[in-house]
């Protein structure tokens, strides 16, 4: 993974070398049908916030890829509201940037303000998440993971797993989940994958499920209060790494060992989950890369020149066992 996106990087570094040097705060007036006075192709990039270690990684991949590129990159942190976006989303339109890309908050709600960008000719990419339209000529192409498929393979680990995870013996095997931001791509399409796939076992089912927001705090706010209304939780599937680290503080509060008394499935594989997974503390994690920013830059510039582009872009993924995770832990970027 890591070796592709060093290749991505320099091949969009190449691909950009007839591109004017990123400005400081330059590219305002770029104008919105894809040129401007020059050749420096202006972003506007609205992110969902800083609510997790993976969103970290994603918004400084995406800062430096757009440097390499040459691309004028304006920036916006909504601060996991919806409301944010749409407000960036129309300053970017008034600025007239060449291409607008996000990563939705929620799935629904947009329409009205990708509506406004496609009047101003405006392209749009979105990145991460995807958006529940019927219309989708409102963006050119959605770039990022299959949750559903990430679902699923945390769900399957559990299925082959089931014996080991059967933690008090009973024959059943009890699970509350960390769902993320209600609402979210990734919270809806990583429940139903793994409900999907523990439906073949019938011992398998979910106790409890709640949001948790994708932040560690969350994660252990829930956890604390799951481990004060039941006894006897077996697994924990968190819909990332930071409500898995969250739930693990309050296992440890709880007297019990993270890995062994309850055993925790995470989604994204960021260096202080899988840190935590060669430590034996999660038992299984399955990767979301956050690592999108060439793949965006690359988009961009073909989506600007006129190239046709898929619809649909996925990112290509794996998972992690613990004793994998000791294996990559100390070339992992983010």
């Amino acid at each position: 993974m890591i070796k592709k996106t060093l290749v991505a990087l320099s091949a969009i570094a190449l691909s950009a070398g007839t591109l004017s040097a990123c400005g400081s705060d330059g590219g305002g007036d770029a104008a919105a049908d894809g040129g401007g006075s020059d050749d420096t192709i202006t972003m506007g990039f609205a992110q969902v916030g800083a609510e997790s270690g993976w969103r970290t990684a994603n918004t400084k991949n995406i800062q430096e890829a757009a440097a390499e590129a040459g691309v004028d990159l304006k920036f916006s942190d909504a601060q996991q509201k919806q409301e944010n976006q749409i407000k960036a989303i129309r300053s970017y339109i008034q600025q007239k940037v060449d291409v607008i890309a996000f990563s939705p908050v929620v799935e629904t709600g947009w329409d009205a303000v990708l509506q406004e960008a496609k009047r101003a000719n405006i392209p749009v990419i979105l990145t991460d998440r995807a958006v529940d339209s019927e219309d989708t000529s409102l963006y050119k192409t959605f770039l990022g993971s299959d949750f559903v498929e990430e679902g699923k393979k945390a769900g399957q680990w559990l299925v082959d797993n089931a014996a080991d995870a059967d933690v008090d013996g009973d024959g059943d095997i009890n699970v509350v989940e960390l769902q993320g931001t209600t609402g979210a791509a990734p919270a809806i399409d990583r429940k139903e994958g793994f409900e999907e796939v523990i439906a073949a076992n019938g011992e398998i089912s979910i106790s409890q499920s709640q949001t948790g927001d994708f932040t560690r705090d969350g994660g252990k706010q829930v956890m604390e209060a799951f481990l004060q209304s039941e006894d006897d939780i077996d697994v924990v599937f968190a819909h990332n790494d930071d409500m898995g680290l969250g739930a693990i503080e309050a296992i440890e509060a709880a007297g019990l060992v993270p890995g062994e008394d309850v055993k925790i499935i995470t989604i994204d594989a960021v260096k202080d989950g899988m840190t935590a997974l060669s430590e034996g503390k999660i038992n299984f994690i399955v990767e979301c890369s956050p690592l999108l920013g060439p793949q965006l830059m690359d988009l961009a510039e073909k989506v600007l020149a006129g190239e046709e582009v898929p619809t649909r872009v996925v990112t290509e993924e794996t998972t992690f066992t613990p004793e994998q995770a000791a294996e990559v832990l100390a070339e992992r970027q983010y």
